[in-house]
């Protein structure tokens, strides 16, 4: 997994080059990162395609981090059919980019306490397409692999390190959820 791709390192540069301030210009990074994936999707999925057939469940791999403004840059790999429970960002910025695959994305509202949330949307996106949220405390999202067979591949540009992170439960009444501290793992590191 240590190879250098060249792909890669140009989506890192897109996401550091737009990534600036409190509030980045999260539109045009999308932009700019999904016309990048469809002139050179060949390319990506050759340089990717270990991670697609590695078959080790949901890996996180570090692309790069910067401090000043802190962004942080990783691929993840999604196995067949594989979901995440409905999780926050701590607060982050950030944006999702399929690489391979398709993706489906819920997004939550959650009240301040995290024991309510209600579904405000979802969106699919295939190799190329982007969906990103602002930096907000109440923002919380679920997302699955739709391919029952085939390894999804996205890119996560996120402002700040995602470290740790809440995941939500539906608890025992109706409409009552409870929040659940996780710490992020990360796979290995790809060199971009």
């Amino acid at each position: 997994m240590a190879k250098h791709m060249q792909h890669l390192k140009a989506l890192r540069e897109i996401a550091f080059d737009y990534g600036v301030g409190e509030h980045p210009d999260l539109a045009t990074m999308a932009r700019e990162l999904s016309r990048a994936v469809y002139q050179n999707k060949q390319a990506l999925d050759a340089d990717l395609a270990d991670l697609r057939t590695r078959d080790q469940g949901f890996e996180r791999w570090f692309v790069a981090q910067r401090s000043k403004p802190e962004i942080s840059v990783l691929v993840m790999a999604w196995p067949a059919n594989h979901a995440t429970p409905i999780h926050d960002h701590n607060g982050l910025w950030g944006l999702e980019l399929a690489l391979h695959g398709a993706l489906e994305v819920e997004s939550w509202d959650r009240a301040e306490d995290g024991k309510i949330l209600r579904l405000t949307g979802r969106d699919w996106l295939g190799p190329g397409d982007v969906t990103w949220f602002d930096a907000d405390d109440r923002y919380a999202h679920r997302c699955r692999n739709l391919s029952r067979h085939e390894t999804a591949l996205t890119l996560h540009v996120y402002g700040g390190d995602l470290a740790q992170y809440f995941t939500y439960e539906e608890a025992g009444e109706a409409g009552q959820w409870t929040r659940n501290a996780q710490r992020s793992s990360i796979a290995g590191r790809l060199y971009a």
